[in-house]
């Protein structure tokens, strides 16, 4: 990496210059037409259900801080089954997967958490989700205004089409997520298939598409020391040659412009705004409310997420609280993922 007073260059993923120039047309690049929602719900069968209420059991008991509870697969055989469900579905197709559902009114929120911290790392190894080291990570909105510093997981308004840690070094490869109590009103999950974004972008903005395999600017939103720079520059899309591997996050591209000092040219700022238009396309998307007790397991690499602002309730045992988890299993376990 190098670095100025401001900017962080990610050289290692600038350095790749290969660019996906035809459609993906299989079962990736999904679109609201194309995909039953339904086949990313995982049921929890009856079998599965005992499995876990033994699982509750033993770590209601065992009083290990949340974050040490493990999980030997090879012991509960249901769970193993359920959870290489969900792992198929991010390795393949739709890149996100809903587990339906605990059942919050016989278990404790912390019983809860233990549980979906263990079935988290059925999927990969746990990583810091803050500079600070933090893997447990509360999504609720916290009363602070979305600016600097802030992310916009800490408040109510509408998160834009994303993946997350966007402006990190290395990227989680599964994103987590237990729904404790949804908002009163708002707050709902869709998801895009990043080909189909791309695909789109071919056909309808081919020149804002080769500017996004150039570095762009992402806000690192203040979760590095002190003395590092603010901001990276990477590009938005990388092709291996099989896979496609996106960092989507306009908001956090213009404020990171807005943080350098740097106003962008036209070529960044058309580029930008292609992504913006093409993903608010209905045909895109597809909506999954995320109710009390779902589990929701997403691949931060192909597909992006959204959520539409919410009111919530005025009681604070009712307010929407989600617990989130990321998963990456290259590099060190710290928030970059870049220790040696």
């Amino acid at each position: 990496m190098s670095m100025s007073s401001e900017i962080l260059v990610h050289e290692r993923e600038i350095a790749s210059h290969l660019m996906l120039r035809h459609p993906i047309d299989d079962h990736r690049a999904w679109t609201r037409s194309s995909l039953n929602a339904q086949t990313a719900v995982v049921k929890i069968g009856a079998s599965a259900k005992q499995q876990l209420a033994a699982m509750a059991a033993a770590f209601k008991t065992n009083k290990l801080p949340i974050t040490e509870q493990s999980l030997d697969i090879s012991a509960w055989p249901e769970i193993a089954k359920l959870m290489g469900k969900v792992k198929a579905l991010l390795d393949m197709a739709p890149g996100f997967a809903v587990v339906d559902s605990f059942d919050l009114d016989e278990v404790s929120n912390e019983t809860a958490k233990a549980m979906f911290w263990a079935l988290g790392g059925c999927i990969g190894r746990h990583v810091a989700q803050r500079w600070d080291g933090s893997m447990l990570y509360d999504v609720c909105d916290t009363g602070q205004t979305f600016g600097y510093g802030v992310r916009g997981s800490h408040t109510a308004v509408e998160l834009v089409f994303h993946t997350d840690n966007v402006s990190g070094l290395s990227r989680p490869d599964v994103v987590s997520l237990l729904c404790l109590h949804p908002a009163k009103e708002g707050g709902l999950s869709r998801f895009c298939s990043l080909y189909s974004l791309h695909n789109r972008l071919l056909e309808q903005a081919p020149d804002a598409l080769k500017r996004l395999y150039q570095p762009i600017l992402f806000d690192r939103q203040a979760e590095h020391n002190v003395d590092d720079a603010k901001v990276l520059s990477a590009p938005m899309f990388q092709w291996d040659g099989v896979r496609l591997k996106g960092r989507a996050n306009v908001n956090l591209n213009r404020k990171g412009y807005a943080v350098a000092g740097i106003i962008p040219d036209a070529e960044t700022e058309a580029a930008i705004a292609a992504v913006e238009r093409i993903s608010q396309d209905p045909e895109l998307w597809v909506e999954a409310p995320l109710k009390r007790g779902q589990l929701q397991f997403l691949n931060n690499r192909e597909v992006a997420h959204y959520r539409s602002n919410f009111i919530d309730f005025d009681e604070l045992e009712k307010k929407r609280h989600l617990v989130r988890t990321w998963h990456r299993d290259a590099g060190s376990a710290d928030y970059d993922g870049m220790t040696t």
